[in-house]
């Protein structure tokens, strides 16, 4: 986990976030007020707990074309996108958020986990023409809502950028940024309304893309092989995942969100756990959950939690159970 201290951490009224998200501000002083404030198009997110990696050298694109879920193959100068590299049996292992300058890949990662991906990375390299760095000590990631400028810093806006923009801004100008801050429970909010998964939070060890929201966002279903390839095809061929990631709106008449891990249950039976969870300033309490992909979609759940009171969420179906049978063969 990384362990920088953001220096917006001294701005008037903030709170430092706990968890993976220590280092920069959970919130200024009203989450809701600056989730409003990022909906209307005003103000930024400090990110600079994420971790930035840069890959360079004329082989970098057709490497990463060969190693990751996405097509690489010809990407343009200034082409955002989002890949992942899997587990021979098709786990998620690790999610890269990036952009190509032309030169180099500019990517960021969850906190902690820029380390053992470029350790991984390093081992691939053998005789391509790459060069792998973290550069998390020099660049970090600020977030703004709406469309990218022309100018300005490299800026990454793709489908997961929850309707914003992140850009790769040097560190040393983290302080002087201008703009209403907002913290990280609002921008949570925002991508938990967006249904876009977080690797660590809202998935586990088993974690196939299939099961969440990656399928034409992480992975592209039309290129070449790459490890942990023949998973995802299967299933998405045969349909059927064996979970599904969903949103669910959370009984407000209790004063705490579920933490991550709680468990999610229907009647009597535990089917799921809970993800990542927040206030949202218009839908109130929600949260993302991976449950299995039998549940009714139209049941009602209980979030259960040995200290805490049970709260009742309904679904909001954000993975098909049946995706993929639209090509299963009919006899």
């Amino acid at each position: 986990m990384s362990l920088k201290r953001s220096p917006l951490l001294d701005l008037p009224g903030a709170v430092e976030a706990d968890g993976l998200d220590a280092g920069v501000a959970a919130h200024y002083g009203s989450d809701l007020r600056e989730q409003r404030a990022l909906a209307a198009g005003r103000g930024f997110v400090d990110l600079s707990h994420r971790e930035v990696v840069t890959i360079t050298g004329p082989d970098r694109l057709t490497w990463l074309h060969a190693l990751t879920s996405q097509y690489f193959e010809g990407m343009r100068p200034g082409t955002s996108t989002t890949a992942l590299l899997l587990s021979p049996t098709g786990h998620v292992e690790h999610v890269m958020y990036g952009i190509d300058d032309g030169e180099t890949f500019w990517l960021h990662t969850e906190p902690g986990a820029a380390a053992a991906l470029v350790e991984w990375l390093q081992k691939m390299i053998f005789m391509s023409r790459v060069e792998i760095t973290d550069v998390t000590d020099d660049y970090a990631i600020v977030w703004r809502p709406g469309p990218a400028p022309a100018d300005g810093p490299l800026t990454r806006s793709a489908a997961d950028s929850l309707g914003g923009h992140e850009l790769f801004l040097p560190r040393a100008e983290l302080a002087a940024l201008e703009g209403p801050a907002a913290g990280v429970w609002a921008y949570e909010a925002l991508r938990i309304e967006a249904g876009a998964p977080r690797l660590g939070l809202d998935t586990d060890e088993r974690t196939i893309p299939n099961e969440v929201t990656w399928i034409g966002v992480g992975v592209h279903l039309e290129k070449g092989c790459y490890r942990g390839q023949e998973t995802v095809a299967r299933v998405h061929n045969l349909g059927r995942p064996p979970r599904r990631l969903v949103r669910l709106h959370l009984d407000g008449s209790v004063d705490h969100l579920p933490a991550h891990g709680y468990a999610v249950r229907a009647g009597d039976k535990q089917v799921g756990f809970i993800g990542s969870a927040a206030r949202h300033h218009e839908f109130g309490p929600i949260a993302l959950a991976l449950v299995k992909r039998s549940v009714d979609p139209e049941a009602v759940l209980e979030v259960v939690a040995e200290d805490r009171p049970t709260v009742t969420a309904t679904q909001e179906v954000l993975v098909d159970p049946e995706v993929g049978l639209h090509v299963r063969a009919r006899m």
